[in-house]
């Protein structure tokens, strides 16, 4: 039985993964596909694929293509959800600031250079005509729990993570939310190694036949709302919520799209370049 190692933020996001998982689907399929939780989030999943830790990533599109470009030699081969993350902007419940644009200037918390919580905070500051280079800095904390403690404790300002993932944090009275900042774009893809695509092009297909097969119908799946209620800890009305602005998607991600990320991941000089489609997206036949 071959092994495939896969990596992804363990988040409400991943759990079709997890109940394929439970499912013993791969395994029926000569596939022992080994799960890892990577709560540094993008930027560490990009340094995984680079160091061979994973052969797959569930991770932020942007966050993605950048690293592809900066040399990760993986390629992305699916969309995995298609509608926006919707980041959080958060401050910590003492901190003075109460609007958006009393941030610029200060010190925003990242999880590490090149991650998805670095890269909204350009395109946060953009939507607000900030100034890129004198408007935007940066403190890493690795993590959530980093967050947590760096907002309290006073060396940042503010913290951009996914907004139902942090709203137990807010509704404990750590964090503020005071806005909030849709990604422009699909926000997970399906990324791999070259090395793995060109090895194993066949098995990475019934592995994403799997999971498309389950994303296809997660909705439908009965009781499914209070299972993630469950198992993430989060009030029912909130997951509701979540579920109804959620899409999965079993596609590749389009030419068009790819472009409309490039172009502005370049205007923010995200990316000094923009790449060939091809370079960047692998279709699985």
């Amino acid at each position: 039985m071959k092994t495939v190692k896969i990596g992804g933020v363990p988040e409400h996001f991943n759990l079709p993964w997890y109940l394929t998982l439970k499912n013993g689907e791969y395994k029926a399929e000569g596939i022992n596909l080994r799960w890892h939780d990577y709560h540094g989030g993008t930027g560490a999943m990009c340094k995984g694929l680079r160091d061979g830790d994973i052969d797959i990533a569930v991770i932020l599109t942007e966050g993605i293509i950048k690293d592809i470009i900066d040399g990760n030699p993986a390629r992305i081969v699916q969309t995995f959800v298609q509608s926006p993350l919707i980041w959080g902007i958060h401050v910590a419940n003492h901190s003075k600031y109460t609007h958006i644009d009393e941030l610029k200037g200060t010190k925003a918390a990242i999880s590490r250079y090149g991650s998805g919580s670095h890269l909204m905070a350009y395109i946060n500051a953009e939507n607000n005509n900030w100034d890129l280079e004198k408007d935007l800095n940066f403190e890493v904390i690795k993590n959530l729990s980093g967050a947590v403690e760096g907002l309290t404790n006073g060396v940042a300002d503010y913290f951009m993570w996914e907004k139902f993932m942090t709203k137990p944090i807010v509704d404990e009275g750590v964090f503020r939310r005071i806005g909030e900042c849709p990604s422009p774009w699909p926000c997970f893809v399906i990324a791999a190694s070259n090395d793995y695509i060109e090895n194993n092009e066949t098995d990475l297909k019934t592995i994403l036949d799997i999971i498309n097969n389950t994303t296809e119908d997660f909705k439908g799946i009965p009781s499914i709302d209070k299972t993630i209620s469950n198992r993430y800890e989060q009030k029912l009305e909130d997951v509701r919520e979540w579920l109804s602005l959620t899409e999965w998607s079993q596609d590749v991600l389009t030419q068009p799209t790819v472009n409309r990320i490039q172009k502005e991941l370049h205007a923010l000089q995200i990316i000094p370049e923009v790449a060939n489609y091809d370079a960047l997206i692998h279709k699985v036949f």
